[in-house]
């Protein structure tokens, strides 16, 4: 509730926000833009990074799964921190630390520094997330909210888009330092947005006596493990590693323990009972599916086209820029299409075009890279602009204004686990799909077949006229290279069955939409 008072203004009108209001809004938006770009950010740029500060391949996905832990952590427990230390005080202190850390993360010397540091980059970013989800819900007169939703929307959908496309941008012109930069003018600017126009209010240290901390301690155990069995489990085989069995033990304790705190609990850190309402359960689930396809593919991609093509850091981010871009040309108009049609109607439209967009990429082949991907690619970027607006307000149907900053910490959580969900789970498809064709395809390519002999033939063909003077080294390389011709096959066949799997999920999840009832967010302000 204190949160709520916090933001408070009394020079609104019934039905439009008054400038300064819309200023602190733009404001907490521009931070939450920033926190969930640099969850993607490093992506395209991985193999700079782990040159640049001495580490292996296998350990550089630390440096984005430490970020999402801290992330993951601490959104649900802003609505309860921010009464705590008031929401002036809460925002504006993560702003100036997110900006330190990121700051820092440029001079990790080695990969424990950049783990510590990108761990808390992420605790304090992932405050902005929910704060700037709260003011909209809870600031914003009803008549405005779409709007401000269609806004919180770029951040979710269009922040992991141009990720890559940025960080590539910048590791190959100016250096991989140079994406943790990035944040300095616009969080410069934020923190000075926020210091004019949120009201001060004194903090209430007395709720740190009533605080919820075995609750806090079993989530933050449970999903800091849950989030290393995620990233590591397919690297290291997953239940065939003694560490990935001990914590996923780990992980289902101590989360069990946690759901089952808060559901006992007069006053949970975390108010999971929300779940219950069927506009937000189901909203929720879907959310979750949502975040697992927005991460899936934008983890799947740079790896499709890098391990595949050779594609460096900036020509990745090129391609991936036309899932983000069009839907700055696309977003404003949601709000307009929000007043004259059904939203559930709306997200499963555009649920379905995301779909569809995955089915296009279910039959790459060899001469499928940046040129093919770029229509699927819009398409995808129409059916995620018209998704998350609308389908947060259908899963805020039914909440009060008081629980609205305990609805956005659930609902934003569980949109990034889903995302890590996703990395992992598609990450792993593709490694047993990998094996399976490569199995299949070599099943069939064996020396008892004339066509195999010919290829082979014509290959050391190739090598001896291309300054190989010994016949046996010409035919042991081209039994190599007819051997990462059968790899890069099987890798793309995988990588299509991934998306193939990414679609199903997604028309899933549009059939979800069916249990919801249509209504609207009730968590604006009183005026």
């Amino acid at each position: 509730m204190a949160m709520l008072d916090a933001i408070a203004s009394p020079r609104d009108s019934a039905d439009r926000a008054s400038v300064t209001t819309w200023a602190m809004v733009l404001g907490a938006l521009l931070g939450a833009f920033m926190a969930v770009l640099n969850i993607q950010i490093t992506n395209a740029s991985l193999l700079y990074i782990e040159g640049g500060i001495g580490t292996g391949v296998d350990n550089g996905a630390w440096i984005s799964t430490a970020y999402l832990i801290g992330e993951i952590v601490v959104i649900p427990l802003c609505d309860y921190l921010s009464r705590v230390f008031s929401f002036r005080r809460y925002l504006i202190a993560n702003t100036v630390l997110f900006l330190i850390f990121s700051v820092a993360c440029a001079f990790a010397h080695n990969l424990g520094q950049m783990i510590v540091l990108r761990a808390l980059q992420g605790f304090t970013g992932g405050v902005l997330i929910p704060m700037a989800f709260t003011l909209v819900l809870t600031k914003l007169p009803k008549a405005q909210q779409p709007i401000g939703l269609a806004l919180y929307a770029l951040s979710a959908t269009f922040a992991p888009a141009i990720g890559p496309t940025i960080g590539g941008y910048l590791t190959e012109t100016y250096g991989w330092q140079y994406i943790f930069f990035v944040n300095l003018v616009p969080g410069a600017a934020m923190v000075v947005i926020l210091w004019l126009t949120l009201e001060r209010e004194p903090m209430r240290l007395s709720l740190l006596e009533h605080g919820d901390w075995i609750g806090i301690g079993a989530m933050a155990i449970g999903l800091t493990a849950l989030q290393t069995v995620l990233d590591e489990g397919n690297k290291d085989d997953w239940f065939d590693s003694v560490l990935i069995v001990r914590l996923s033990l780990i992980a289902a304790v101590f989360l069990s323990l946690f759901v089952w705190i808060e559901l006992k609990s007069a006053n949970p850190a975390v108010n999971l009972r929300l779940l219950g309402r069927r506009n937000f359960g189901v909203g929720t689930l879907v959310n979750v599916i949502v975040g697992f396809a927005l991460y899936g593919t934008v983890y799947i991609l740079p790896q499709y086209l890098g391990q595949v093509f050779g594609y460096n850091a900036e020509q990745i981010g090129m391609v991936l820029a036309w899932t983000g871009l069009p839907q700055l040309l696309i977003i404003p108009f949601v709000p307009w299409l929000m007043a004259r049609f059904d939203a559930r109607l709306m997200v499963m439209c555009g649920l379905g075009v995301f779909a569809v967009s995955c089915f296009m990429n279910a039959y790459m082949s060899p001469d499928y890279a940046g040129d093919q991907l770029w229509m699927p690619n819009i398409v995808r970027s129409v059916g995620q602009a018209v998704v998350l607006t609308p389908l947060t307000s259908i899963a805020m149907v039914g909440i009060a204004r008081q629980e609205s900053g305990a609805a956005s910490g659930v609902f934003n959580m569980l949109r990034n686990l889903g995302g890590a969900f996703g990395t992992a789970l598609l990450a792993t498809i593709a490694t047993k799909r990998e094996q399976f064709h490569s199995n299949v395809i070599g099943s069939d390519v064996t020396l008892f077949r004339d066509s195999v002999r010919e290829r082979l033939n014509d290959l050391a063909a190739y090598f001896m006229s291309h300054g190989v003077s010994d016949a046996a080294t010409a035919q042991r390389k081209a039994i190599v290279a007819l051997g990462n011709i059968v790899r890069t096959q099987s890798m793309i066949m995988a990588y299509a069955d991934t998306f193939a799997v990414l679609g199903m999920l997604l028309l899933l999840a549009a059939g979800l939409l069916l249990f919801t009832r249509r209504g609207q967010a009730t968590g604006a302000v009183a005026h």
